[in-house]
């Protein structure tokens, strides 16, 4: 009897610990499990952070960096303006045409000595006010022989040898001889960044010059206009950036020369320019990302291999790219402090949650069960502070944010999660998608959840739902969570509400295209015969598209191009664009060339289809004749045939004050004419059917009627 009365008050506390076990096994459990989602949480919100100021830096060092490009263009093209001024000068090009009369003997010369000692003075007196001056010359050399520009401005005849030189011009090196080879007779060019005999850095302009009259595009040169001069000091003054606040932050640049980067500008180590070169696959290089994908932004590694945030922009007048970098701790310093304070915290209440388990397991081990039943209820309440705590972090978060299981039912939602449903978050707890959020759209959640589950990758989706009568746009992304005790394989869904961004880009989108028609109807009013000429176009050319079956944004490219074609006539003189004769050659190039200059002034805005390309194509023609490029048949664009044919048909169409317009039908019969010549004869037999079956001959007989007074409009 003693022995069975001592067992079974053993019993009852060997059952009361197993008991006890159990519970403290699932609590530790729980606690890995909210261990988990809270350093998904932290890390998901840390990035969120890191990707907005990668943006914002991308923004600052991007405003720079065009800044500083614009800088070193203009300082290039003031040098080819040098050149080519001097070039252009009636004593010079009259004397290198008397020394070609003259078979190139300057003894033939009418007063030859005095004209060439009037040349010397002109190129030094330029020199010197330009800035094309370096170190002195070792020895003066006859103006009569050969010689390579160092520092200097001289002038060439036809068999590059120096006619006038200023004083400091030197024996010319191997790489100003091997640009003045490779230049096309009657072009320009640049004598790209050389070392000169004193290992200094130089930069140098070559400009032909034609004969006296020559006509503006006449190829034939009589002699060369050479500048040249020292590169470093005027690149590395246009390289600072005034009022720059970063203490790491260098703007560079870079060229490639062969399989290496070559840095062009003296670096903030020391270096000097061109005195560094790295190879183009050296490991995350960030000067051969520039490289590569001019314009772009990139977390890299700099010259000195440290980590850096930089983006890059190519040079119009150079063969460089220019980068504009900082390095990563101090652009990211302050994510680099959330990101350790939030992980600090996070693992300090989950350590202190393990102290607190390990305690009450510790205690689960007593014999007294009455205690131990005591300290698994402080234990719950200590759990439940850790999960307000999680809570309050994510309610925190301007996104919706719940854990749901394989069964499709919520184990997390914060407030957010929560918002619109009509219950609280505690309340979702064990509830299935569909009983939260309705059987539509719970299916579709459930399929991305199985389908990220499965694969095990993050997936994003964006939907359209009614929300209090509104359409609101909602991006979820699903997060595959690891396996965790009962919540295998489940998965984290992170809702953000986007309608605002949205809307916002719609508008910014709208604001484009009324800033584009503003400039359109000012372009027009230049032209009072013209006006409404871009929105006719415009029109036509959508119809077209629309029954050529292009896709959407072929259709709003289209629509554009043709919308801002115009844009170049800005640059066209007024009473050129208004004249009733007969225009010159030249004068007729002007107005062919303002789409190129339209094309010019929208080149680097972000379409989202080739606007660009087709106002660069629309004077191509089918068989190859077109300018500027001679592209032929398919190698085309298709937006810029169909913007062609418009164009065409509604300049004919349209009545002018000298002129009446032609009937749409007699354009159409003009354009076929020139169909498989000039035009496109899909494109052209697409606009015959527009006419003929959509109702386009009543819609557009309308461009025939007279301009009205005042402002020319039809």
């Amino acid at each position: 009897m003693t022995d069975r009365g001592s067992t079974a008050p053993t019993l009852a506390m060997e059952a009361s610990a197993r008991r006890a076990r159990r519970v403290v096994l699932l609590a530790a459990a729980l606690l890995v499990m909210i261990a988990v989602l809270g350093v998904v949480l932290v890390l998901r919100f840390v990035a969120a952070e890191r990707a907005r100021d990668l943006v914002g830096w991308q923004v600052r060092l991007g405003i720079v960096a065009d800044s500083r490009a614009a800088a070193i263009d203009e300082w290039i093209e003031q040098g080819f303006t040098v050149a080519r001024e001097l070039a252009e000068n009636p004593t010079v090009q009259l004397y290198l045409t008397e020394l070609q009369l003259a078979g190139g003997d300057p003894a033939r010369v009418t007063d030859g000595d005095a004209q060439i000692g009037y040349l010397r003075n002109l190129a030094t007196a330029t020199a010197e006010r330009e800035g094309f001056v370096g170190r002195a010359a070792a020895s003066q050399v006859p103006a009569n022989l050969p010689r390579i520009a160092t520092a200097g401005i001289g002038i060439l005849d036809p068999n590059r040898r120096a006619v006038a030189a200023s004083p400091s011009l030197l024996p010319l090196d191997a790489a100003a001889e091997a640009a003045l080879a490779a230049r096309r007779p009657g072009d320009g060019t640049l004598i790209d960044l050389y070392l000169d005999a004193e290992g200094q850095p130089a930069i140098g302009f070559a400009w032909p010059v034609r004969p006296v009259q020559a006509a503006a595009n006449a190829r034939e040169e009589f002699g060369l206009v050479i500048a040249v001069r020292p590169a470093a000091p005027g690149l590395a003054r246009r390289l600072q950036q005034p009022g720059a606040t970063e203490k790491t932050a260098e703007t560079l640049l870079v060229r490639r020369k062969g399989e290496t980067v070559e840095y062009l500008s003296t670096l903030a180590d020391g270096t000097p320019a061109t005195r560094r070169a790295l190879a183009l696959d050296t490991p995350n290089l960030a000067a051969a990302f520039a490289l590569a994908h001019p314009g772009g932004f990139t977390e890299g590694t700099d010259y000195a291999g440290k980590p850096v945030l930089a983006v890059s922009r190519p040079l119009k007048s150079a063969p460089w790219t220019l980068v504009r970098k900082v390095d990563a701790s101090e652009a990211l310093a302050e994510t680099e402090r959330r990101r350790r304070t939030l992980l600090a915290v996070l693992l300090g209440a989950i350590a202190f949650a393990a102290i607190v388990v390990v305690a009450v397991w510790r205690h689960g081990t007593s014999t007294r069960a009455a205690a131990a039943a005591t300290r698994f209820h402080d234990m719950a309440d200590r759990f439940e502070r850790l999960f307000g705590f999680m809570r309050t972090v994510t309610d925190a978060q301007p996104t919706a944010i719940a854990a749901v299981a394989p069964d499709g039912r919520y184990t997390f939602a914060n407030a957010q999660a929560a918002a619109g449903t009509g219950i609280t978050p505690d309340e979702m707890l064990g509830k299935t998608l569909a009983q939260v959020i309705g059987p539509v759209r719970a299916r579709t959640l459930e399929e991305r959840n199985r389908e990220a589950r499965d694969l095990q990758v993050r997936l994003m989706e964006t939907e359209t739902v009614e929300e209090a009568g509104q359409q609101r746009i909602l991006k979820t992304e699903h997060l595959p969570l690891p396996d965790s005790g009962e919540y295998v394989r489940g998965v984290l869904m992170v809702t953000e509400d986007i309608t605002d961004l949205m809307n916002e880009r719609a508008r910014r989108e709208r604001t484009l295209r009324q800033l584009v028609a503003t400039l359109v109807a000012l372009v027009d009013r230049r032209d009072p015969y013209s006006a409404n000429h871009s929105a006719r176009v415009a029109e036509v050319a959508r119809a077209i598209a629309a029954e050529m079956g292009l896709q959407p944004v072929e259709v709003e490219t289209v629509e554009i191009a043709a919308s801002v074609m115009n844009l170049g006539k800005i640059a066209v003189p007024a009473d050129l664009l208004t004249r009733h004769g007969t225009l010159s050659e030249d004068e007729m190039r002007q107005v062919r060339e303002s789409i190129l200059a339209s094309a010019d002034l929208l080149t680097g805005i972000e379409f989202d289809g080739p606007v660009v390309d087709t106002l660069r194509q629309m004077q191509e023609h089918w068989d190859g004749s077109g300018t500027p490029q001679g592209l032929k048949g398919d190698a085309i664009l298709p937006m810029a045939r169909i913007v062609s044919v418009a164009n065409a048909f509604v300049g004919m169409a349209s009545a002018r004050a000298w002129r009446p317009g032609l009937t749409p039908d007699q354009a159409a019969d003009a354009l076929l004419k020139d169909a498989g010549r000039r035009f496109d004869r899909a494109t052209v037999a697409a606009l015959l059917n527009v006419l003929e079956n959509r109702g386009g001959r009543e819609k557009w007989a309308r461009f025939g009627e007279p301009p009205r007074s005042g402002n020319g409009a039809a």
